[in-house]
């Protein structure tokens, strides 16, 4: 391919990245995992936790920065191993 069409992609995955924040400047993208704990508190008041985090992300918006990331870096790792494997040199 041309390096104008990465350049390209390149351009689209950050407007998908960036469109909701302006698009949306008020919204609260909270993830699964608070909802459960919610879930959890409605059913059960008196739970208590097993474990506490050593750090929690400052904004709910930089956790799913940092999800999105750990994301984007295991699909990659994952699609260079089944291409490498994939086009590997026949003996």
């Amino acid at each position: 391919m041309k390096s104008w069409v990465y350049i390209a992609l390149l351009f689209v995955v950050i407007a998908l990245a960036v469109s909701p924040i302006l698009l949306f400047p008020e919204a609260e993208f909270e993830g699964a995992d608070g909802m459960a704990e919610d879930l959890i508190g409605e059913i059960n008041p008196s739970y208590e936790r097993w474990i506490e985090p050593f750090w929690e992300p400052p904004s709910g918006e930089i956790e799913s920065m940092l999800f999105a990331m750990q994301a984007a870096a295991g699909s990659a790792f994952i699609g260079f191993y089944l291409g490498r494997i994939t086009y590997r040199k026949k003996p």
